[in-house]
């Protein structure tokens, strides 16, 4: 950018269909985006038209201060492991999707991996705007409005 401040960066970690439309969108909302797919075999014959990169480790992802981190789904094994190492990043904001009734399985996960509470409380969720969001494309709507909001410097926040 001619101002000399970086573009905000999306990272998304796992596909799903919420990553999907979320993807594609960010680049529309002036993000540069990325996938994190640590299973390579959930991406056989996943079409990548929208200008995203796809990598296998965050290590790959290149997290700076500018990258603001999504996983899109709460029930894989590996987001414990994936999120000490955004945590370990610098990151700029981290989120992972869920419902605000429950707690994540993120939380057990990070602290059997010895993550402190304080880092844990880093990590949002949930996340978005409070938009009564229910299909996969309202999440990813609601998301990226909550990050555009932050990035923008607009109170659209992220409570619930």
């Amino acid at each position: 950018m001619s101002d000399g401040v970086r573009p905000r960066r999306l990272v998304v970690v796992f596909e799903s269909p919420t990553a999907e439309v979320m993807l594609r969108l960010a680049v529309e909302a002036g993000f540069q985006s990325m996938l994190v797919e640590p299973d390579e075999s959930r991406l056989q014959g996943t079409p990548r038209p929208h200008g995203d990169r796809v990598v296998h480790d965050l290590a790959a992802a290149e997290l700076d201060d500018s990258t603001d981190v999504v996983l899109s789904d709460h029930h894989r094994a590996e987001i414990g492991v994936v999120l000490k190492e955004a945590l370990a990043a610098p990151t700029r904001w981290i989120g992972i999707l869920g419902k605000p009734a429950i707690e994540g399985p993120h939380v057990g996960m990070l602290r059997e991996l010895g993550v402190p509470d304080e880092e844990i409380a880093r990590v949002h969720r949930p996340i978005g705007l409070n938009i009564g969001a229910k299909t996969p494309a309202e999440i990813a709507i609601a998301t990226l409005a909550g990050l555009i909001a932050d990035r923008n410097g607009r109170p659209g926040g992220f409570e619930f």
